[in-house]
C-alpha cells in the first residue's frame, strides 16, 4: 500500500491492510480520470469511520469543504446518516453536496433543477434525471473526488438510491465514493457494489493495538482486554481509555467488561432493551456460559418455547445460529454476532438474575465432560454451602488436562480457594491457580495469586509448590538469578517428597544458570546432583541424571566424557513417553553433533506439546531446534522457527525466551545484510538481556551484530563485539554462544592480525568438534585453520573444508568457505582458479538473499579480472536487501500480510519497511513502485 504519513494514519487500522490497499488504489485510478466505488460493512466499532478518515487523509483533506487539500488533490466531500433524519428525502444529498453547489450551473438545466429542487425542497419528479444530475455534479466539481458517506444503512432511501446509481457508473470519471454501513443494515446497500466484510481483528492486530493505545501494558491486563473486546477495534479503545494507573502496571485488578456509559455499552443496551423479557433470560444463559449447546440451552424451557425466545434477537441480528460438525448435533449452539456483546449482557444483568442464570445452567449439565462447567455455575449461584462448593469445583478444575474450554482452569481454583476458609487448602489452591495462570500465559496473574499466599500459614509441602512455581515464572519471564535460587530451594524441600521431581526441578535451575552464562555455578549444581544418584533409580531419573552429567561435562571442555551419558540419554529417551524427554533426547544429539537428529526430536517435541494443548512450551522447545539449525545452514527454517517461538513468547508472557528469538532473528537479518533490521533487533535482544540477565540473548544480539559487521568489511569492529563472548573463563559472554561463534572471531581476528587470540578460541572449538561426527562442524573449524595457516598450507585447509561442507547440509557456509577460498587464490594470483570458486559462493548468496556477502562476491570476481553487475533496476539499488525482497513481492499484488507470511516478518515489520522504501525511492503508492521494479 502507499503507507500514508503517521499524521493520517490510525491506529484503529491495524489488521485492515487489505481494505487499505483497496481504498488506496481507488484514489490512484481516479488521480488518473477513472474511479469507482466500494462499500465497508462491518459491526459498530470495526473501523469502518476510520477507513474512511484515511482515506479523506489521503486524498488531502479530512472535512466536508468541498476543497482540495494537503498533497492529495481531492475534493472532500462527506456526510454520515442519522436515524432522526432518515424520514427526509434527500436529506442525505443535502448534507453531502451542499459544498460544490455552486457548481450547479455546470450542469444540463434539467439536472440542474432537478437537483436544486430536491437539494432544497426535498422533492423530485423521479426518473433518470436526478440522479444523472448527482453523477455529473461529482464529476465536474473541480478535480478528482472522493465522497464518503458513513452509516449509509440510516441515510433516507431517495439519497441512497441516487448515491448507488453514481456509484454503479463511475468507471471513466475521476470519482470515488466510498459507503460504510453496520453489519445488520437490512438491505440498505446493493450486492452489485464491491463490498469489504470487516470482521474483528486477529489476535495478532488486536494486541498491536492494544499495545499502540496504551504503551507498557502489562500482559496480564492486555490479556483481559483482549478477551473483553473480542477483537473489536472500538472496544478496545473504550477499555484502554478507562484503565487506571494500577490497572496499566498490573497492580490492580483489569476491568471485567466494557465501560459502563460507553458508546458501545449504551448502542449494545439500547439493541437489547428493545427485545422481550423472555428472550433476554435466555441471551442470559447464552453470555453466563460461551459453550453451551443448543440441545442443553433447550432443557431450559420447552424446546419449542426456548428456540422460539431465540428468534426475536436472532431477527435483530444479536445472536446468529452456529451450527456443528456432523448428525449428532454436537457443537450445534448460537453465539453472539458481537462478541463483545456477551459481557454487557452479563454485566448489566442483577445479580439475583445472574444467580438464577448459573443455577438453572447448573442443573441442566449434567454429563461427565460437563463436570467443571456445572461446579462452575454451581459456585457462581451459591447453590450449597461455601466449603462444599469449593471442593467440589477444585476436584473438577484438577481433573481437566486440557487447556482451553469455559471456565478456565486458574479461575475455577482461583474462586475454589475465595470459597475455602482452611489455611492450608486455601493456600494450595491458590497455587494451583498461580501454576494454571502461569501456564495459561498470565504470568503476571500468576505472580498476584502467589502474592496471596504471603498472608497465609502455610504447610512446608505447600510453600516448596509455591516456591517451584515462583521460581519457573523466574526463569521465563523474570530474573535468571533469582530462578536458579527459587528453584534450588525447592528442589531440596522437595527431595524427600518426591526424588524424581526434586532432579526435574534441577534441570529447570540448571537452565536458569545456562540462560544467565553461569557456567560454574552449572558445574556446581551438577556435581551435587551427581552425588543423589541411586542404583535403584526409576528410567526417569536415570535419565535426567545422565542428562545433566553430559551436559555438565560438556560446558566443562570434557567433550570424550560427555559422550557416555549424552548417548545415555538417548537410549533411555524412548522407555520415558514425556515431552521434556523428547527436548533432552534433542539436545543430547545437538552435543553430540546429530543436528538432524536434533532437529528431528525437537520436532516431535513441538508437535507433542501442541498435542497436549502445552503451547507455552513450545518456544523454549525451538530455540534447541534453532541451534541444531544454525550449524546445518538452514537460515530460512531458523526464520520461521524464530518467528513463531517469538510470536508465542510474547503472547505467553515469556519475555526471556522472546529475548533469544530476538537474537536469533538478529542473526538472520544480518545474514541477509539488512542492517536497519538487525540492529533493531539485537538493540531488542540485548534490552531484555539487560533487564532479566539472560545472557544468551545478549550475546546473540552481540553476534549478529558482529556478523553484520564482518559483511560489510568491518573487521575491528566484528572483532570488539566478539571480544567479551570469546573470554574462555566464562566470565563474561556465554560459553555456547562463545564456541558457536568461534568461525566468525577467527575470520575477523584474522583479518586484524589477533592470530593468537584467534588460535586460543580455535583449540575450544577444536575440542568439541572432534568429539562429534558432524561433517558441518568439522568444516568450519577446517576452515578456521585454513585462515590461520601459513600460506602454503592454506589450500590443502581450504580443500579439505569444502570436501567437508559436501558431506553436510549448509550451503551457506559452504559458500562462505567459497569466498574465503577464491579471495585466497586470488590474491595468491590465480584468478581463474578463483573464478571457480567466487561464482559458486555468487549463485548462493544471490538465492538465499545475502545481500552483504553476494557484495563481497561481486568484488572479488571484478578484482579475479571479470565484470559483474547487478540484476537490480538502478534505481532500487539503495534499498536493503530485504527492502528490495518486500519491494518485489509487492510489486507483485501481495498483501502486507501476504508478504509478512512468505517472509516470516510481522504485518507490522512489513509496513515499517514499506514506510523507508518508499521515502528512498521517492514514490507514493503500489502503483509507482510497480512501474519501478518493471
Amino acid at each position: 500500500m502507499a503507507s500514508p504519513s503517521a499524521a493520517t494514519r490510525s491506529p484503529a487500522l491495524h489488521g485492515r491492510d487489505t481494505e487499505q490497499d483497496a481504498l488506496l488504489r481507488l484514489l490512484d485510478a481516479a488521480r488518473r480520470g477513472s474511479g469507482g466505488a466500494a462499500i465497508l460493512r462491518g459491526a459498530r466499532g470495526t473501523g469502518k469511520t476510520a477507513l474512511l478518515d484515511l482515506a479523506a487523509a489521503h486524498a488531502g483533506g479530512t472535512g466536508n469543504t468541498g476543497g482540495t487539500g494537503g498533497t492529495g488533490g481531492f475534493v472532500v466531500l462527506r456526510v454520515r446518516g442519522t436515524e432522526a433524519e432518515s424520514h427526509l428525502p434527500y436529506a442525505g444529498l443535502h448534507g453531502l453536496l451542499r459544498p460544490v453547489a455552486d457548481r450547479l450551473p455546470a450542469l444540463p438545466p434539467a439536472q440542474a433543477e432537478a437537483l436544486t429542487r430536491a437539494l432544497e425542497l426535498g422533492a423530485a419528479d423521479g426518473g433518470l434525471t436526478l440522479p444523472a444530475a448527482v453523477l455529473n455534479l461529482l464529476a465536474a466539481a473541480g478535480g478528482p473526488v472522493l465522497a464518503c458517506v458513513d452509516d449509509v444503512h440510516h441515510l433516507d432511501a431517495p439519497s441512497r438510491a441516487a448515491l448507488f446509481f453514481a456509484a454503479r457508473r463511475l468507471a471513466g470519471e475521476p470519482v470515488v465514493l466510498l459507503f460504510g454501513t453496520d453489519d445488520g443494515g437490512d438491505g440498505a446497500a446493493p450486492d452489485d457494489i464491491p463490498a469489504f466484510e470487516l470482521g474483528v481483528l486477529d489476535e495478532e492486530a488486536a494486541r498491536r493495538l492494544a499495545d499502540d493505545l496504551v504503551p507498557g501494558l502489562a500482559d496480564d491486563v492486555r490479556a483481559s482486554l483482549l478477551e473483553i473486546a473480542c477483537g473489536n477495534p472500538l472496544a478496545l479503545g473504550e477499555l484502554a481509555g478507562s484503565l487506571s494507573p494500577g490497572q496499566i502496571s498490573g497492580a490492580a485488578a483489569p476491568p471485567g467488561t466494557l465501560p459502563r456509559g460507553g458508546r458501545l455499552w449504551r448502542a449494545y443496551t439500547d439493541r437489547l432493551a428493545r427485545l422481550p423479557g423472555e428472550t433476554a433470560d435466555m441471551l442470559l444463559l447464552l453470555a453466563a456460559d460461551p459453550d453451551l449447546e443448543t440441545v442443553t440451552l433447550a432443557g431450559a424451557a420447552e424446546p419449542e418455547r426456548a428456540l422460539a425466545a431465540l428468534e426475536p434477537a436472532e431477527r435483530a441480528g444479536v445472536i446468529v445460529h452456529v451450527g456443528g460438525a456432523g448428525g449428532d448435533g454436537a457443537g450445534d449452539r448460537y453465539d453472539f454476532r458481537e462478541p463483545a456483546m456477551r459481557t454487557v449482557v452479563y454485566a448489566g444483568a442483577s445479580l439475583a438474575r445472574r444467580r438464577a442464570a448459573h443455577r438453572l445452567l447448573a442443573g441442566m449439565l449434567c454429563h461427565d465432560h460437563q463436570r467443571l462447567r456445572r461446579a462452575w455455575h454451581r459456585a457462581a449461584a451459591m447453590d450449597g454451602p461455601a466449603e462444599s462448593l469449593a471442593d467440589e469445583l477444585a476436584a473438577a478444575a484438577a481433573a481437566v488436562t486440557s487447556p482451553g474450554g469455559h471456565p478456565a482452569t486458574f479461575l475455577a481454583f482461583e474462586r475454589a480457594a475465595e470459597l475455602t476458609e482452611h489455611g492450608d487448602v486455601k493456600a494450595a489452591r491458590l497455587a494451583a491457580a498461580a501454576n494454571r495462570a502461569w501456564h495459561a500465559g498470565l504470568p503476571r496473574r500468576a505472580r498476584s495469586l502467589l502474592t496471596r499466599l504471603q498472608s497465609l500459614t502455610i504447610s512446608e509441602e505447600v510453600r516448596s509448590q509455591a516456591e517451584l512455581i515462583r521460581g519457573s515464572l523466574e526463569l521465563r519471564s523474570g530474573k535468571t538469578g533469582s530462578a536458579g535460587d527459587d528453584l534450588m530451594a525447592a528442589a531440596e524441600s522437595l527431595l524427600d517428597r518426591d526424588r524424581g521431581q526434586a532432579v526435574r526441578v534441577l534441570i529447570r535451575a540448571g537452565e536458569a544458570n545456562y540462560l544467565a552464562g553461569d557456567n560454574l555455578r552449572y558445574l556446581d549444581m551438577a556435581r551435587w546432583a551427581a552425588t543423589l544418584r541411586r542404583p535403584d533409580d526409576p528410567a526417569a531419573t536415570q535419565l535426567m541424571f545422565e542428562y545433566l552429567a553430559g551436559t555438565a561435562a560438556t560446558f566443562d571442555g570434557r567433550h570424550r566424557e560427555a559422550a557416555d551419558p549424552l548417548r545415555r540419554v538417548l537410549e533411555l529417551a524412548p522407555s520415558v513417553r514425556t515431552p521434556s524427554v523428547l527436548v533432552w533426547a534433542g539436545v543430547a544429539s545437538l552435543l553430540l553433533g546429530d543436528d538432524a537428529q536434533a532437529v528431528r526430536l525437537c520436532g516431535r517435541a513441538v508437535e507433542t506439546a501442541r498435542a497436549r494443548g502445552a503451547v507455552s512450551t513450545v518456544p523454549q522447545v525451538l530455540e534447541f531446534m534453532i541451534h541444531a539449525e544454525l550449524w546445518m545452514g538452514r537460515y530460512a527454517s531458523i526464520t520461521a522457527s524464530a518467528v513463531e517461538g517469538l510470536r508465542l513468547a510474547q503472547e505467553r508472557g515469556r519475555p526471556n525466551s522472546a529475548g533469544q528469538h530476538l537474537g536469533w532473528l538478529a542473526l538472520t537479518a544480518a545474514v541477509e545484510g539488512d542492517e536497519e533490521t538487525c540492529a533493531i533487533r539485537a538493540a531488542s535482544a540485548i534490552e531484555l538481556a539487560g533487564a532479566h540477565g539472560v545472557c544468551v540473548a545478549g550475546a546473540l544480539g552481540n553476534w549478529a551484530l558482529a556478523h553484520l559487521d564482518l559483511a560489510a568489511g568491518r573487521h575491528a569492529d566484528a572483532t570488539k563485539r566478539l571480544r567479551a563472548t570469546t573470554r574462555a573463563d566464562g566470565t563474561n559472554g556465554h560459553l555456547v554462544i562463545r564456541v558457536m561463534s568461534t568461525p566468525l572471531f577467527v575470520e575477523a581476528t584474522a583479518r586484524t592480525g589477533d592470530r593468537e587470540r584467534a588460535r586460543e578460541a580455535l583449540r575450544v572449538l577444536d575440542r568439541w568438534v572432534g568429539s562429534t561426527r558432524s561433517p558441518d562442524r568439522r568444516a568450519l573449524a577446517t576452515r578456521c585453520h585454513a585462515l590461520l595457516a601459513a600460506p602454503g598450507d592454506a589450500e590443502e585447509y581450504f580443500r579439505a573444508a569444502l570436501d567437508l561442507h559436501h558431506q553436510g547440509f549448509s550451503e551457506f557456509e559452504t559458500a562462505r568457505t567459497q569466498l574465503l577460498f577464491g579471495s585466497a587464490l586470488r590474491r595468491n594470483r590465480r584468478p581463474g582458479a578463483a573464478r571457480e570458486h567466487l561464482h559458486s559462493a555468487l549463485e548462493t548468496f544471490e538465492r538465499s538473499g545475502a545481500r552483504l556477502w553476494a557484495e563481497q562476491a561481486r568484488a572479488e570476481l571484478r578484482g579475479a579480472g571479470e565484470a559483474v553487475r547487478s540484476h537490480r533496476p538502478k534505481a532500487t539499488e539503495k534499498l536493503t536487501a530485504q527492502q528490495y525482497q518486500i519491494a518485489r513481492i509487492v510489486a507483485d499484488g501481495a498483501t502486507n500480510r501476504e508478504v509478512a507470511a512468505r517472509l516470516f516478518l510481522s504485518p507490522r515489520t512489513v509496513e515499517h519497511h514499506l514506510r523507508n522504501i518508499f521515502a528512498k525511492l521517492d514514490i507514493r503508492s503500489r502503483v509507482e513502485l510497480v512501474r519501478l521494479m518493471s
